[in-house]
């Protein structure tokens, strides 16, 4: 355990359903990453068992749901509409509405869904959970306690079949081929072996998945395409299909760009052993969350990431706005020292040189660097 867990929460055991002897066994040993702080085995937070057995695809046939396929076809082409219809007719007003409602949006997720609920990387008094909570709806990513579940199932079985959104599969599958298609069964297996109590003792969450079939369709389609039309005149079509439909798109792309391109294309500077990234793309667009190599390694970090760089990381500056109003707070992080032990033990070497005398840094750059107010011998 690390030295910055504390002892009162979760293990790796507790973090799943107390079961029947070879229920959990199977459930802890075929386990390919972390999830909470307390479920790692080394010193710099890792797994001392070879995960790359684990890390595959079962070749089967996979089971289409024409359902999803007809719609999310629908919501793409009536996306690339609503972007031309920026480009040619809707109100500078409709477009700031659109892009305001991306970031509102994006905030439900990273810093909701993921960094909170899922990870449970700080806590958050209520006022700001119901404003998460409107946040994420407003998304329509589904409600924050399924969500939460999938994630977490992502992480412990990270690239196996119980993965939701398998990257071992590709792509194409990763992005949103997961939608399309019915779960793996373990998948659903793995997901029910998940220990969601803390999810279900959130009144704020809970409240949320029993009202969400009517608050998503109000606060993701409905409300934001009347906005428009009675605060300056907008026309329905360019309400409907730039606030509503190409801001719902384009979120939706963003929080998959995470599950398939920052599980694609970056650096490993943390793990060169497991297939999530840093991409500094993905982290610009999903507010941070493209820090993917070390989040994977680290994802009890609330800043899913290293630096608390705010340009490249909108959710930290969020969450870092809350915590000093006092509505965020036990934030976790991850020590340097930790981080450094990991980047040498399992880093791909593209990590940055931890500061003057670091064995990478080259002698010319110690050799060429300016000394100044040097001690009088």
């Amino acid at each position: 355990m690390p030295p910055n867990a504390t002892a009162n929460t979760q293990s790796i055991t507790n973090s799943l359903v107390n079961g029947d002897g070879d229920d959990a066994k199977s459930l802890t040993d075929n386990s390919t990453g972390v999830l909470f702080e307390q479920d790692a085995e080394t010193y710099d937070g890792g797994l001392v068992k070879d995960i790359e057995k684990f890390k595959k695809a079962e070749k089967r046939r996979l089971k289409l749901v024409w359902r999803n396929i007809i719609v999310f076809a629908y919501v793409h082409l009536a996306a690339v509409y609503g972007l031309w219809l920026m480009m040619t007719s809707a109100k500078w007003q409709t477009i700031t509405c659109a892009i305001l409602l991306y970031v509102i949006s994006g905030l439900g997720i990273t810093a909701g869904a993921h960094r909170l609920w899922a990870h449970r990387s700080y806590k958050a008094k209520w006022p700001l959970r119901v404003i998460l909570m409107i946040f994420n709806t407003i998304a329509f990513q589904d409600a924050a306690y399924h969500w939460a579940r999938d994630h977490r199932v992502h992480h412990k079985y990270s690239e196996t079949d119980a993965d939701p959104h398998n990257a071992t599969r590709g792509f194409f599958f990763s992005h949103i081929g997961w939608l399309l298609c019915k779960k793996h069964p373990q998948v659903k297996a793995k997901g029910k072996g998940m220990d969601l109590s803390d999810l279900r003792a959130d009144s704020v969450l809970m409240f949320q998945k029993k009202y969400y079939m009517i608050l998503m369709p109000l606060l993701c389609f409905l409300i934001p395409t009347l906005i428009p039309m009675y605060a300056w005149n907008e026309k329905f079509i360019n309400s409907w299909f730039v606030v509503a439909m190409f801001r719902w798109c384009f979120t939706l792309n963003v929080t998959w760009l995470v599950n398939s391109a920052a599980h694609k294309f970056g650096g490993k500077p943390y793990d060169r052993f497991i297939n999530p990234s840093e991409n500094k793309s993905v982290a610009l667009f999903a507010f941070g969350e493209g820090w993917h190599n070390y989040h994977h390694v680290f994802p009890w970090d609330y800043k899913t990431a290293e630096l608390g760089d705010y340009s490249l990381n909108l959710t930290t500056a969020f969450i870092d706005f809350f915590a000093k109003i006092g509505w965020a707070y036990d934030l976790k992080q991850v020590s340097h020292d930790i981080i450094e032990k990991r980047v040498k033990r399992t880093g791909d070497g593209t990590h940055a040189t931890w500061g003057w005398g670091d064995k990478d840094q080259s002698k010319e750059e110690m050799a060429d660097a300016l000394i100044t107010h040097k001690k009088a011998e």
